[in-house]
């Protein structure tokens, strides 16, 4: 243990480091509850994306581990999920694809490749550090906010109205109830700092459901999308495959362009997700060097690239680094046997799918919402007045397009363009970087498919 992470020259101990593993890994498994709960609505079986979810956890964070010998865990990301099944794929299905979410898995492996090539020439640091700072904030608090209103939807908080768009559900359901009480109780266990908050919020308000079945309040009506909250053991552990390789590069020679902004899309937000967690992570833990710097970022960084990769052939969405790794920091974490110890604990809950799978999605609204909170605050550096215009548009219009149109690469369409459009008005066109000029002709490209109907 010692020769391999290093456990004395980081100030740690092998127990030290268990309880950290144990720490994260109760931080961030909600992923096990709300990722099928996200992806099953594009169509997908709730099963096989449920071991699709633990197998590339497990591997993504073992690598992690091992290679990089970061206390930071993955999974699949929280906000890449939603834009998978509640954009990509409406949006390809609307085109008449067959199984739409086979092209947003072959999008997701070109990601992973890409980020693989651009780890290897360093190149993922150059982008992250020309796209300007109120943009990068403004498309985490816009994921954010488009994450609270998917969640929202699932508990029936917010339903559609002819009139205003949007308006109230029904409050006397036991969906909407429960929801809102799960989130009191998030806030109150965070509040405390006990560990693993977001989990025992989804325990408590799925146990409260199953409470609210026993007395007649929830009804059990499968023809109506309404199922039983008790876990099925019938069929004992009933391990469902993961879908395995399952890719559709017939799309991709007919629709490139289209294709293209898909792939950019995950790309673009993937990649400040990514680098902005380690960085955080490693700060709290000490971690950066005396430039501030983060060393063997280029093997934590290709270790992401690698999840990403793998939880495409396993048929999952995105795998990303996790922010909760700081749960686990905060508990003295410092080595990779922190995200070892988290990996395995992902292997381990495959066993446990009925429980899991029995977790409503009234239940998960309530972790939706407060991760949502937390990318939100993402909102306290961002600059709303004052300065470079391009800056606080840029970053306003990526914030606000999110959740209003309900698609996050609208949000990062009208972010980027409208921030080189304005540079190139203001005179400022030498503070645009090529790879902002590629990405806006790109998303120019998109605009003229959606205004011909190329791309409806």
């Amino acid at each position: 243990m010692e020769k391999l992470f290093k456990l004395k020259e980081h100030g740690t101990s092998v127990r030290t480091e268990i309880i950290a593993g144990l720490t994260t890994f109760l931080s961030m498994v909600y992923i096990l509850a709300v990722n099928p709960s996200i992806l099953s609505a594009a169509g997908m079986d709730a099963g096989a994306i449920f071991t699709a979810t633990c197998v590339s956890a497990a591997f993504a964070t073992a690598l992690m581990g091992f290679f990089a010998n970061y206390p930071v865990a993955l999974a699949s990301g929280m906000g890449l999920n939603a834009y998978f099944a509640f954009t990509v794929v409406p949006q390809l299905a609307k085109m008449g694809i067959t199984d739409p979410w086979k092209v947003a898995l072959t999008a997701i492996l070109v990601e992973g490749i890409i980020f693989i090539i651009l780890s290897l020439f360093k190149f993922r640091e150059t982008l992250v550090n020309k796209v300007p700072a109120n943009l990068k904030y403004g498309i985490s608090a816009g994921i954010g906010l488009f994450i609270i209103i998917v969640g929202l939807k699932g508990a029936g908080i917010v339903v559609s109205d002819e009139s205003t768009l949007v308006a109230m559900g029904n409050i006397g359901t036991p969906e909407f109830a429960l929801a809102m009480i799960g989130l009191i109780i998030i806030a109150t266990i965070n509040h405390f700092r006990v560990p693993g908050a977001i989990l025992w919020g989804i325990l408590a308000t799925w146990i409260l459901g199953m409470i609210a079945q026993a007395i007649g309040w929830y009804q059990v009506d499968p023809a109506n999308g309404v199922y039983s909250l008790l876990p099925d053991f019938s069929k004992g552990l009933n391990i469902a495959a993961p879908y395995m390789f399952q890719f559709d590069f017939g799309f991709v020679m007919q629709n490139v362009i289209e294709f293209a902004v898909i792939v950019f899309s995950f790309l673009f937000v993937d990649l400040f997700d990514t680098v902005g967690t380690l960085i955080g992570v490693a700060d709290r833990g000490g971690l950066l060097n005396k430039k501030g710097e983060l060393p063997r970022a280029g093997a934590a960084l290709m270790s992401d690239a690698i999840g990403t990769v793998i939880g495409a052939c396993m048929g999952t969405s995105t795998v990303t680094s996790y922010v909760e790794s700081a749960a686990g920091v905060a508990a003295g974490g410092r080595t990779g046997l922190t995200a070892v110890v988290t990996a395995v604990l992902f292997l381990a809950s495959i066993v446990l799918a009925p429980i899991f799978l029995a977790i409503p999605s009234f239940a998960t609204t309530p972790a939706l919402m407060f991760v949502g909170l937390l990318m939100m605050a993402s909102l306290r550096k961002m600059t709303f007045e004052g300065g470079d215009i391009a800056e606080v548009i840029g970053g306003f219009m990526a914030l606000i397009m999110m959740p209003f149109t309900y698609s996050i690469a609208n949000g990062i369409m009208f972010g980027i363009l409208s921030w080189v459009v304005l540079k190139i008005f203001i005179g400022k066109v030498k503070d645009i970087h090529p790879v902002m000029w590629v990405a806006s002709a790109l998303f120019a490209l998109r605009i003229v498919m959606l205004v011909t109907g190329a791309g409806a």
